[in-house]
């Protein structure tokens, strides 16, 4: 049976693609970007998590393997939600290319019960996995962080060669799209590096429109609780000017743009 390690399931979630949706987040994730909200997504095995309790600190464990008819029966319960609201579950992570046995196991269980899946991507996965998911899903949501190799590197630890060339290949494939671009101060929200994300959108067939994601703080404690370093814990949340200014960028560009997903 095919089996797969995940971390959270996110019941009635209304920012994870059109519709109540169901957001399920894979473990391990082959990028380590810098103002990452879910480092317990990181690592691809099951960890311990220190929680506040009124005994003092408990360690819990975070992440469990599950099969796909107990992940798919956990999805059949909000069908009527689905149904109602135009919804449907979205693979999440971490990274979900990043268990692609798995994600294409689960995918082809939704396909078959006509359950609208969408996938929540940094795209850095090969072709050939890539190749294999396409056809089964109804919406990409891809996230767009730094067009800039050399910074992209930096900040993620990863070339974004494989990101630009894979998503071009999935609008190429007529699969809809919406490009997610994390707006954190002085790495992302640049001008330089927005106008070149606008530049290469225009370059795509299916990009259904942007979704505008501000840094938050809401994610830093999760590092204490792993023994991990918050490298951005002294970054604040980008103005809301600022990010006022970008969206109207994008719409003047010619694009549908939300804040927040």
């Amino acid at each position: 049976m095919t089996q797969g390690t995940i971390f959270k399931i996110k019941k009635y979630a209304l920012h994870d693609g059109p519709g109540i949706r169901t957001t399920v987040f894979f473990k391990g994730c082959p990028l380590s970007c810098r103002w990452c909200h879910n480092p317990e997504g990181l690592d691809p095995e099951p960890q311990t998590m220190s929680r506040r309790a009124s005994s003092g600190e408990i360690d819990e464990t975070v992440g469990i393997v599950l099969g796909v008819d107990d992940l798919i029966k956990e999805i059949e319960k909000d069908v009527l939600f689905y149904d109602e609201s135009g919804g449907g579950a979205t693979f999440s992570g971490g990274e979900p290319l990043a268990q692609p046995q798995f994600l294409e196991a689960v995918l082809a269980a939704c396909n078959h019960l006509e359950i609208h899946a969408a996938l929540d991507t940094s795209g850095f996965a090969p072709v050939a996995v890539l190749d294999r998911i396409l056809p089964r899903l109804q919406l990409v949501l891809f996230d767009l962080k730094v067009m800039d190799e050399k910074q992209h590197r930096r900040y993620t630890g990863v070339s974004n060669r494989t990101v630009l060339e894979n998503l071009t290949r999935i609008a190429d494939s007529r699969t809809p799209v919406r490009i997610r671009v994390p707006l954190i101060p002085g790495i992302t929200d640049g001008s330089a590096n927005i106008a070149e994300i606008i530049r290469f959108a225009c370059t795509l067939k299916t990009v259904q429109g942007v979704d505008l994601l501000p840094f938050h703080r809401i994610g830093g404690e999760k590092y204490r609780r792993l023994g991990m370093t918050d490298t951005m814990a002294e970054t604040a949340p980008p103005m809301t000017e600022r990010v006022a200014a970008i969206k109207h960028r994008f719409e003047s560009a010619g694009w549908t743009v939300s804040i927040g997903g």
